[in-house]
């Protein structure tokens, strides 16, 4: 069977080290047979979330941008991927506009009582997320997890079901490649849930 990966670089600046990292999951991942595709979330029209809740009538948003074609992919993917950087404690804006958009999905969930996922795919999607801080703080990313997790955690992809991997200490663009253990446990990670979901799929 082949593997649905759908990833999202946040990052506003192109091949920096948030990306790298995604780029060394994502070769793994493509090497153990996935299907991957990249979303390089800066480059495409996908606008803030109004705050309007009408997506909590219509089961849809009103508004017509990338996300509708987003949509269908994040349902439809096996494994979810979000790569962005820390900048001011949290999320990079374009990350944080992805999440916000999801929205739909927690009215869709919360308030209309409508399945995300067919009962069937629950609890066989991993949500991976990826990122990095120049500080070298051990609580640099504590503030970006909660909102990661909401993001999931609306797409039907539990808590256990979700890897991390974070690197901090890493500032200027190209620093990620002079970090001692980055890429070998980008590849590990990238291996691993292709594994675990070859695993879950064909029970």
């Amino acid at each position: 069977m082949t593997i649905d990966v759908l990833a999202f670089a946040a990052s506003p600046r192109r091949h920096g080290n948030s990306e790298t990292l995604l780029d060394w999951v994502l070769a793994a991942m493509e090497a153990e047979g996935a299907a991957v595709e990249k979303i390089v979330v800066p480059e495409v029209d996908l606008r803030p979330c109004r705050g309007c809740n009408a997506c909590e009538t219509l089961n849809r948003c009103v508004q017509r941008d990338y996300m509708d074609y987003l949509h269908d992919r994040i349902i439809a993917a096996d494994c979810v991927v979000l790569a962005s950087p820390i900048y001011c404690m949290g999320l990079a804006a374009q990350a944080k506009a992805l999440v916000d958009r999801a929205q739909v999905f927690r009215s869709r969930k919360y308030v209309l009582h409508l399945p995300v996922v067919p009962p069937e795919r629950k609890g066989k999607r991993v949500g991976i997320f990826l990122s990095t801080a120049g500080q070298n703080w051990d609580h640099v990313f504590d503030a970006a997890i909660p909102s990661v997790k909401c993001l999931f955690h609306v797409v039907d992809i539990r808590n256990a079901d979700i890897r991390y991997l974070m690197v901090n200490g890493v500032d200027e663009k190209g620093a990620i490649e002079r970090h001692p253990t980055a890429k070998a446990d980008a590849e590990a990670l990238g291996r691993e849930v292709i594994g675990h979901l070859r695993e879950v799929l064909a029970a």
